[in-house]
């Protein structure tokens, strides 16, 4: 059993159709949840500056900014787009004080079936970068996400791709551990060693919520903590024992939780982060 409890993040994805930034800010303050992670969308609509105050009013550490990446393109412009766009997201980054850029790197063109390629736009895209976003102090958290999101979300779906990558961007090039994305991997203990022993500071984050069984949307049906098949309290060990000491990251896309009270949302998250995490 895991000695480790790490403090408590709140994804605004989680209540992402119930409140606004502003309100997702006060609501999770108000239940004492002092970690947040913001959507770029969610940012805009606040404006950088207000949210940036209210952030620092409720004494309220973020956890990462979402989302950069988005990399893979028809064309060079498309890139150089998407690069322009991930540039504006590392300064919004630093604006907040998010603790990291994650990256939803990007799944295939339009009507391409060229994955070796959009991969290689996903490296040459971070590459591009990576120099603004070091010299800004920002690290980029490369988040691989589950294979079924291969065409439309990102083609990095595994921890292995995702430290391949780092290893060959170099510094301010880390992860974004989700155990949604990546319970079912073979070699994940592996690569989470892989990734503490290259570079303590490579683990950035760690997003926590559950695979239901069965899952009736890919994108909608996560499940609360405990509610499915993966072990949370042993994926948490094999982070802690890297030493990662960083937030527990609540991330929850459902349509279910969207439709409950958010301050329910939030007094459970709180309770399954306490008893099943």
């Amino acid at each position: 059993m895991s000695k480790i409890r790490y403090p408590l993040s709140i994804n605004q994805a989680t209540t992402r159709k119930q409140w606004t930034l502003r309100q997702a800010i006060e609501g999770y303050a108000r239940h004492d949840v002092r970690g947040i992670a913001v959507w770029r969308d969610k940012l805009d609509e606040c404006g950088v500056d207000e949210a940036a105050r209210l952030l620092s009013d409720h004494g309220m550490a973020v956890t990462g900014l979402c989302r950069g990446g988005m990399f893979p393109a028809a064309d060079k412009a498309g890139l150089q787009a998407a690069i322009d766009d991930n540039l504006r997201a590392v300064d919004e980054a630093v604006a907040i004080g998010a603790q990291c850029l994650v990256l939803v790197c990007g799944g295939l063109p339009d009507e391409s079936k060229d994955i070796v390629g959009a991969r290689a736009m996903i490296r040459d895209g971070i590459a591009a970068i990576a120099p603004h976003a070091r010299a800004a102090g920002m690290p980029l958290a490369i988040e691989p996400l589950h294979p079924m999101y291969a065409a439309d979300r990102a083609c990095i779906n595994s921890m292995e791709q995702a430290n391949d990558l780092c290893d060959e961007l170099g510094a301010g090039v880390g992860i974004a551990v989700d155990v949604y994305h990546v319970w079912w991997d073979p070699y994940l203990k592996r690569e989470i060693d892989r990734a503490a022993k290259a570079d303590p500071q490579r683990l950035l984050a760690f997003h926590i919520c559950d695979w239901l069984s069965p899952t009736t949307d890919i994108l909608v049906d996560r499940g609360m903590m405990g509610d499915g098949v993966i072990d949370i309290t042993e994926f948490r060990s094999m982070m802690e024992d890297v030493g990662y000491e960083g937030y527990a990251e609540v991330e929850i896309f459902s349509t279910r939780w969207w439709n409950t009270d958010p301050d329910e949302v939030v007094v459970t998250c709180i309770e399954r982060h306490q008893s099943v995490c």
